[in-house]
């Protein structure tokens, strides 16, 4: 049986502002409506956090049945360490995918119906990420789906269960918040690239080689000061996101001088806080 503190090591809490995050961004820009509805935006986290546990179990579980994750260097994996059955995770990981969905059915009925259907595709996603027979993470389109779910979808779902409506500003906010979850998942992969290339898992960190994952990652944390610079025209308090831009360089000189290894963990800590830093910047920048 696996000790609780296994258990949270194995929920992955450095990827969690990735789903935080964009809820409290979307937020932002309702409360720049004047039409922030707080227990709809509690319900939204609640909604994506299960999500993004859902996933991390979900992604233990099937990496660990294949074996993929038997010689890791990353945090602790609990079926491929055997500190867990493998059953145990999966339930863990239905468990909290029935969570979010109840949540958010209680969202869609007091907004939209149609939002079953997204929320039926992100479950979906979260579990062929890696699970079934042919998983999409294994065929370099993980990046992708992060950016459309933990940037795209959660950003602007949680303008919409709380405006009902989605303003220019929802999407401009989701692309920086998007990119900047894609990053987590690039800094996850180059690391774990000698390991997938034994186990036959093609991570677009895998088919793009050492060095270009490194500049994509660069690019990931860069880009996102870009593109606030734009929304900041009509929102100059959107500016204070640019207050986070020195976090961004630990990690980003971690990772262009090319640490490997376990030397690429702390990068996951420091682009989470990157992530927190500039998504809560930017959500007050939105709300002002």
């Amino acid at each position: 049986m696996a000790t609780l503190s296994q258990w949270v090591a194995g929920s992955r809490p450095r990827t969690l502002p990735a789903s935080l995050v964009p809820v409290v961004v979307g937020t932002g820009v309702a409360l720049g409506e004047g039409q922030a509805v707080w227990w709809r935006a509690l319900l939204a986290a609640f909604v994506a956090l299960a999500l993004q546990i859902g996933v991390n179990y979900s992604n233990d579980y099937s990496d660990g049945v294949r074996g993929t994750d038997e010689r890791r260097v990353g945090p602790l994996r609990l079926v491929g360490s055997k500190a867990a059955p493998p059953g145990q995770v999966l339930g863990a990981a239905l468990g909290c995918f029935l969570a979010a969905a109840v949540a958010g059915l209680v969202l869609a009925a007091v907004t939209s119906w149609w939002l079953l259907a997204v929320g039926a595709l992100a479950i979906l996603a979260a579990w062929f990420y890696t699970g079934g027979e042919k998983p999409y993470g294994y065929r370099a389109l993980g990046e992708v789906s992060v950016f459309v779910f933990f940037g795209l979808v959660a950003v602007v779902g949680t303008v919409y269960v709380q405006v009902e409506g989605i303003p220019w500003e929802a999407w401009a906010a989701a692309v920086p918040i998007g990119l900047l979850a894609c990053a987590l998942l690039v800094a996850n992969n180059l690391r774990d690239i000698p390991t997938d290339e034994a186990s036959g898992k093609r991570t677009l960190a895998v088919v793009l080689g050492d060095r270009r994952t490194r500049l994509l990652y660069a690019a990931c944390t860069a880009l996102p000061y870009t593109i606030v610079l734009a929304v900041a025209a009509p929102h100059p308090w959107a500016l204070l996101a640019l207050l986070s831009a020195p976090l961004s360089l630990p990690p980003t000189q971690t990772v262009l001088t090319g640490a490997t290894g376990p030397a690429l963990i702390p990068v996951l800590g420091g682009t989470g806080r990157l992530q927190l830093a500039y998504g809560g910047l930017l959500a007050l920048g939105l709300a002002l």
